[in-house]
C-alpha cells in the first residue's frame, strides 16, 4: 500500500504546473459545497440539542465531491506526494514537493475566494442562510491561534489516515471519507480549505480583515494541517514500512506470495 501511494504520489509531483492549476481552482470552488450545506442545514434544521449532528453532515459534503471527482486538496497532497520525497530525500524531491504544494494551495485558495465572493455578493441565498455562514465563520475566528493550531493538526491527521484507509479499501471510499470528515465536523477541528471560504465569506462581507483572517486562522490551521498529515502521519507510516523493509519483512511476505 505504501509503494503504490507513493507511485501515485511520484505522478503528482511530475504533473504540469498549469494542469495542477486548474484542478486546485476548480477543487477550491467544490469544497465550498461544505460551507453551503453546513449554512443551509443550519439555517433550515429545528434548534435542538441534536441539530448540530445533522448539521455537521454537511460538511462532508466538498470532500466527498472533491475527491470522488478526483480534484486537487491541498491536505491530500500532504500524505501521497509527500512519500516520494520520503523515500528519496533528495533535492530534486524537495523541490518537486514544495512546487506541487504551492501551485496546489495557491489553486485551492483561489477557488474558495471565487465561491466565498459569489456567496458574499450573489443574491443566491435567502437572509437565513447568509446569517447562518456568518454565524459558522465567527464560530471559527472565535478560537485562539493555539487552539486553531492544535485543531488542525488532528484535522490533518484525520485527512491523511482518510487517504491511506481509501486506498487499502476502495470499495468503502464514500464511507470512509464521510466518517474521517464528518469526525472532523463534530469535533469542531479547523480544515485550511473549508475554513477559507467561511473567512473570507466575512472579509468580503466587511466583518473580518483580511490580516485577521491570515494571522488568526489561515497561518496556524495551514501549519497544523501540514504537521497533523505529513510530519506526523507521513513519517510515522513511512518509518514503520522502511523498518519493516530493513528488517527483511517485506522481502519475506512478497516471497511467500
Amino acid at each position: 500500500m505504501h509503494e503504490v501511494i507513493r507511485r501515485d504520489g511520484d505522478k503528482e509531483l511530475n504533473r504540469e504546473a498549469m494542469a495542477l492549476l486548474w484542478s486546485a481552482v476548480a477543487g477550491g470552488i467544490t469544497m465550498s459545497t461544505s460551507f453551503m450545506a453546513r449554512g443551509i442545514l443550519r439555517a433550515n434544521l429545528p434548534e435542538t440539542d441534536f441539530g448540530f449532528l445533522f448539521e455537521a453532515m454537511g460538511y462532508t459534503a466538498g470532500f466527498l465531491f472533491v475527491i470522488a471527482a478526483n480534484q486537487q486538496l491541498f491536505t491530500e497532497n500532504t500524505v501521497t506526494a509527500v512519500l516520494p520525497f520520503m523515500t528519496r530525500p533528495d533535492r530534486r524531491n524537495l523541490v518537486r514537493l514544495l512546487r506541487l504544494w504551492g501551485v496546489v494551495l495557491a489553486g485551492n485558495t483561489l477557488g474558495s475566494l471565487i465561491a466565498a465572493a459569489v456567496f458574499a455578493f450573489m443574491p443566491v441565498f435567502p437572509p437565513d442562510v447568509g446569517e447562518a455562514f456568518v454565524e459558522i465563520g465567527h464560530h471559527l475566528v472565535e478560537k485562539p491561534a493555539l487552539q486553531m493550531l492544535g485543531g488542525g493538526i488532528i484535522s490533518g491527521w484525520l485527512i491523511a489516515t482518510m487517504v491511506w484507509a481509501i486506498y487499502a479499501t476502495s470499495q468503502a471510499k464514500l464511507a470512509i471519507i464521510f466518517l474521517a470528515t464528518y469526525l472532523i465536523a463534530i469535533g469542531d477541528f479547523p480544515h485550511v480549505i473549508v475554513g477559507t471560504v467561511e473567512v473570507l465569506y466575512l472579509v468580503f462581507l466587511g466583518e473580518l480583515s483580511l490580516a485577521g483572517a491570515i494571522l488568526r486562522f489561515w497561518l496556524p490551521v495551514l501549519a497544523g494541517n501540514v504537521i497533523g498529515g505529513t510530519l506526523i502521519f507521513a513519517l510515522i507510516s513511512h518509518a514503520q514500512v522502511r523498518a519493516d523493509h530493513d528488517s527483511g519483512t517485506v522481502e519475506d511476505a512478497t516471497a511467500g506470495h
